[in-house]
């Protein structure tokens, strides 16, 4: 009888390790981004890097690009009204103080770790959200009769292209740091979707 217990309370040990071992392993990181966050935010990229590559001919080409990038761009603004949590606006876009708040722990070296957006990253996305609509909006006008031939609309288009370069560069700037501080891949992250487990100090 005592054989009989022992093995069964061998095997149940044995059970309950294996399954602790499987929880602790299935939370080593979770979904963050989901499908269609992750899909806009590279095919914005791709289409960023073709209006700027067809820039100099420009021609239709470029035009089917700009029109795709505003699509795109529609797209992220209705999901990030109706999307899963971590793509809402309401979940990551923040005030000015706040957002400065957290621009001084960054420059102190103790900024939190977001799992999703952290503040600056917030403003950067909506910086660019709103820098490439004006893009794509003065781009679609100069095909329109009414501003034909219209030079002040074309230095407004180039201007503003040339300021998305250069909030990219930032934001590309501030996923490298972000990275090296938090010890996350974060362009990793934005191609599988999963991030590490939120920590004791960690904003989720």
């Amino acid at each position: 009888m005592n054989t009989v217990e022992n093995t069964i309370a061998t095997a149940s040990r044995g059970t309950l390790r294996q399954t602790a071992g499987e929880a602790t392993s299935g939370q080593e990181s979770i979904r963050v981004w989901d499908v269609l966050v992750r899909v806009f935010h590279w095919s914005l990229v791709a289409g960023i890097a073709g209006a700027w590559l067809t820039s100099e001919d420009g021609g239709r080409l470029h035009e089917f690009i700009g029109y795709a990038v505003a699509g795109l761009v529609g797209l992220r603004l209705v999901w990030g009204i109706i999307g899963t949590h971590y793509a809402r606006f309401s979940q990551f876009v923040r005030g000015p103080r706040a957002t400065l708040a957290y621009l001084k722990q960054l420059l102190k070296g103790h900024a939190p770790r977001h799992i999703g957006h952290n503040p600056a990253g917030a403003a950067m996305i909506v910086a660019l959200l709103l820098v490439i609509s004006g893009t794509a909006i003065t781009g679609w006008m100069m095909t329109l009769d009414a501003f034909f031939g219209a030079e002040w609309l074309e230095e407004v288009h180039e201007a503003l292209a040339t300021l998305i370069l250069l909030l990219v560069g930032l934001h590309v700037a501030g996923v490298v740091h972000a990275s090296i501080t938090h010890r996350e891949n974060l362009v990793r992250a934005m191609f599988t979707g999963r991030k590490r487990v939120p920590g004791p100090q960690d904003v989720a």
